[in-house]
């Protein structure tokens, strides 16, 4: 067996035993080397209970890691993604910003986790994710607040992602971009804070209405 191996458990041993106590131990043992060989989860998969619902249809994940959100959904990274978190293999590679496979309002959804925070010109690219889907079809992303992850970063010891753009980057910070750049659109669903330090929005692409038309 592994711990039989390992010498610290050998020399602690005959304490453990002495003190009734070596099943405990070694439940300990394995769970501790355990934890230490699990690979991270995927932030996508802490959105999935509550958000692969809304990925009905045809549609993207934008930056998604070898992790979809949804078996059937189309994974886009970059020809070599700076994350791995599965093993599911890119479909399209190429850049999130400039969606050029797809003709304008023709997807059912997008969906992208913790990506858009990763882009200077916020509102290009929710204009650009915008453009693919039809009248009705859904954005759904699922972001980190920055400040909430940043403290959490500090008070965990977990690495902190330098690819990160904006100090300010928040759930209202991309509904102030999404009003600015007057596509319209319904919200949903959303929540500020979920899962420690992110957050998520569910977007539907409204079709214009006459009234924004010369």
């Amino acid at each position: 067996m592994t711990e039989n191996r390992h010498p610290l458990v050998r020399a602690l041993r005959p304490f453990a035993r002495g003190l009734g106590l070596e099943a405990q131990a070694r439940r300990i043992y394995h769970r501790v080397t355990r934890g230490k060989n699990r690979p991270m989860p995927s932030e996508t998969s802490k959105c999935r209970p509550r958000l692969a619902r809304f990925c009905e249809g045809s549609g993207l994940d934008l930056g998604f890691g070898g992790d979809p959100i949804v078996p059937h959904a189309i994974g886009v990274d970059l020809p070599a993604p700076y994350t791995a978190v599965g093993k599911r293999p890119t479909q399209l590679a190429g850049d999130a910003t400039r969606l050029v496979w797809i003709a304008e309002g023709t997807l059912d959804f997008v969906f992208s986790s913790h990506l858009l925070e990763d882009f200077e010109d916020i509102g290009a690219v929710l204009r650009e994710w915008l453009r693919v889907l039809r009248p009705g079809g859904r954005l759904i992303l699922f972001c980190p607040d920055e400040q909430v992850y940043r403290s959490h970063c500090a008070a965990t010891g977990q690495p902190y992602n330098n690819h990160h753009v904006h100090a300010d980057f928040s759930l209202a910070l991309v509904k102030r971009e999404l009003f600015r750049i007057q596509i319209e659109h319904r919200v949903l669903h959303e929540q500020s804070l979920v899962d420690v330090y992110s957050w998520e929005i569910v977007i539907e692409k409204l079709a214009p209405s006459p009234e924004s038309h010369p």
